[in-house]
């Protein structure tokens, strides 16, 4: 059985299994939600609100925020270098999603993975 993000506000209510998000960027106030169909739904909400649904509703450590403006699933990850500023989330056959994100972000990211990877 699949676990689920559900996001609503005054207009929209938005449901997404946690195995097909891939990742939500921010600016400001709005977040977009990308899944793994390539379709992008922008919403009214903050990075951190988001990070507290996924948090409270799908109760898994798949999803990471990197930075200020990026939460990635974990399920996803193929590529990061620190020094292009660069993260690929991938499947390996029917999408691909090249990031940016700071330096010191993804150095940090990137060092927190070696040093849980018996983990993951």
């Amino acid at each position: 059985m699949s676990e689920y993000m559900t996001l609503s506000n005054s207009n929209e209510l938005i449901r997404i299994a946690a195995e097909r998000l891939v990742y939500v960027s921010s600016d400001g106030n709005y977040s977009d939600i990308y899944t793994c169909d390539r379709q992008r739904r922008t919403v009214t909400l903050q990075l951190g609100d988001i990070e507290k649904a996924l948090e409270r509703q799908i109760k898994q450590e798949e999803f990471i925020r990197i930075g200020k403006s990026l939460i990635v699933n974990m399920r996803h990850l193929h590529y990061i270098n620190p020094s292009k500023q660069q993260i690929i989330l991938s499947d390996n056959s029917t999408f691909r999603f090249d990031l940016s994100a700071s330096k010191k972000a993804l150095k940090q990211f990137k060092e927190y993975l070696e040093q849980n990877m018996e983990t993951r």
